[in-house]
């Protein structure tokens, strides 16, 4: 069994935030594999599901991003695993547009919620770094993570949330090689 988390802030005024692509992972993936109701719990939203084999608990915790951390921890001694078994997916400043990257471990280069987590769980997670790219100047990453993604983006962005989804059987075997792989052909198959 493993744990997905997806990091966003609650509410539809962030619903289209680049901070929120974490939540818009999650329900991409929850819609395309199939995964039960929403409910409340663990200080947030979960659906229970299958992805290939693995049973899978999607967590978007509805704590805002400074706390998810609670919310992760709460889930993970609910059902007595470790931080081997979370994976969580967030935006990453520092990769281009829509690229994905996966890591395990690694510090939280400011991001709150990763920090959060850390604090409750240890660092040693799996991270699915999903890229929104840099404004160009620290003091506009606030503004920049917490404005929404501009119209023209909308394909690039369901091209990315759809290429994860498909993918997802790789991470739930731990093949994140593999699922790099497959997101970039899948988004190069997509691309006009």
């Amino acid at each position: 069994m493993q744990v997905w988390v997806g990091l966003g802030n609650p509410g539809p005024q962030y619903a289209l935030n680049r901070h929120n692509v974490g939540f818009m992972a999650l329900d991409t993936l929850a819609e395309v594999h199939g995964f039960g109701p929403v409910q409340k719990k663990f200080q947030g939203w979960v659906q229970d599901g299958r992805i290939g084999g693995t049973r899978v608990i999607l967590l978007k915790p509805a704590t805002f991003m400074n706390e998810s951390g609670r919310a992760v921890g709460e889930a993970l001694r609910f059902y007595k695993l470790g931080s081997d078994a979370l994976t969580v997916f967030h935006d990453e400043l520092d990769l281009a547009p829509f690229k994905v990257k996966v890591k395990v471990g690694g510090g939280t280069a400011g991001h709150n919620g990763l920090r959060s987590i850390d604090q409750h769980c240890g660092a040693d997670f799996r991270r699915v770094r999903l890229g929104i790219g840099h404004p160009g100047h620290k003091d506009r990453v606030t503004g920049y993570v917490l404005g929404n993604y501009a119209k023209a983006e909308g394909d690039d962005l369901a091209t990315m949330l759809g290429a994860v989804a498909r993918a997802a059987p790789w991470l739930a075997q731990a093949n994140d090689a593999r699922f790099m792989s497959d997101v970039a052909l899948i988004q190069q198959d997509q691309t006009p």
